[in-house]
């Protein structure tokens, strides 16, 4: 990992952690998210600390899970440091504050939710692309963003994944304050340090009181775990994973999910009708494919 994800202190009471892999576009790796959990649960029990920053570089927060790292060590339960990350996020009584220039993606965008104060550059541009993935969002988002926004709203970012800019990301919500890129960094610095020399139990009840719907965050955190966890062993990833690292679009209208996998769909085509429980859109699906194999197998005759 090494300095990929830089953690220090800045003698104010201030915890800085960097995302610091440029040339990755600051891709979360599985040894970052475990620096990073481990950081905050330290912060969280410690208390001189009053103020965790987080920062990206210049033009780039982060593009959210590295994901050949993701596909490698994918996060399969709550103990893993993707998800230790999120609930000390969301358990965290420390004011967060965060520095966005340039792309947040995914956990980029939704950690954001969980930030006291969020600063954005002109640059800054944000997306939650999880369905486009095959998979659902985390973080808690799909329970503050409804709250946030109302339905519709957060539909229209997580269901359709549209990227928005810094003022759309102002106007929804997400973010304090825009700022110049060359000034973001220094400005978040001087809001920590204001924070950090207000009282420090105060602060954190303060915070606490703020979110007094934490028990059902954690609670949705909890359903979105088992949801994302159960979704990283679907087709749909796969081929959108495959699809990423093979710089092509990916294609998603002949997988088959359970109850009936691609070898029992294939075999079915030799049947009269579709199996029991093909309906809707997979039925279809069943007739358009049953077409082309009574084709491909009238070519195989002919030309035998």
């Amino acid at each position: 990992m090494a300095d990929d994800v830089i953690i220090g202190g800045d003698g104010d009471h201030i915890v800085q952690v960097r995302f610091n892999r440029p040339d990755k576009k600051n891709a979360i790796t599985t040894a970052m998210y475990d620096a990073m959990a481990g950081a905050l649960e330290a912060a969280e029990r410690d208390r001189s600390v009053r103020v965790v920053l987080f920062l990206g570089g210049a033009g780039c927060f982060t593009a959210g899970n590295d994901l050949n790292d993701f596909r490698e060590r994918p996060p399969s339960d709550a103990a893993s440091p993707a998800f230790r990350f999120i609930k000390a996020l969301a358990q965290s009584t420390v004011p967060l504050i965060a520095a966005v220039d340039g792309v947040a993606i995914g956990i980029g965008t939704t950690m954001l939710l969980h930030c006291d104060v969020v600063l954005a550059s002109e640059a800054a541009r944000f997306q939650m692309p999880f369905v486009n993935l095959g998979l659902v969002p985390e973080a808690g988002s799909t329970y503050l963003l409804p709250k946030m926004l109302g339905h519709a709203r957060a539909a229209d970012l997580v269901l359709r994944a549209k990227p928005f800019d810094a003022a759309t990301a102002a106007a929804l919500g997400f973010v304090t304050e825009i700022c110049p890129a060359a000034e973001i960094e220094a400005t978040a610095h001087a809001i920590a340090r204001d924070i950090a020399a207000k009282p420090p139990a105060a602060m954190r009840r303060t915070k606490a009181l703020l979110k007094s719907d934490q028990a059902a965050v954690e609670t949705r955190i909890d359903a979105e775990v088992a949801e994302y966890a159960e979704r990283l062993a679907s087709a749909e990833l796969k081929e959108a994973v495959a699809a990423f690292l093979e710089k092509r679009e990916p294609d998603f209208r002949r997988l088959i999910e359970d109850p009936m996998d691609i070898e029992t769909f294939k075999t079915s085509l030799q049947d009269e009708a579709p199996p029991e429980g093909v309906d809707g859109a997979l039925r279809a699906l069943w007739h358009e494919a049953k077409g082309d194999w009574h084709e491909a197998h009238r070519q195989a005759q002919h030309q035998g």
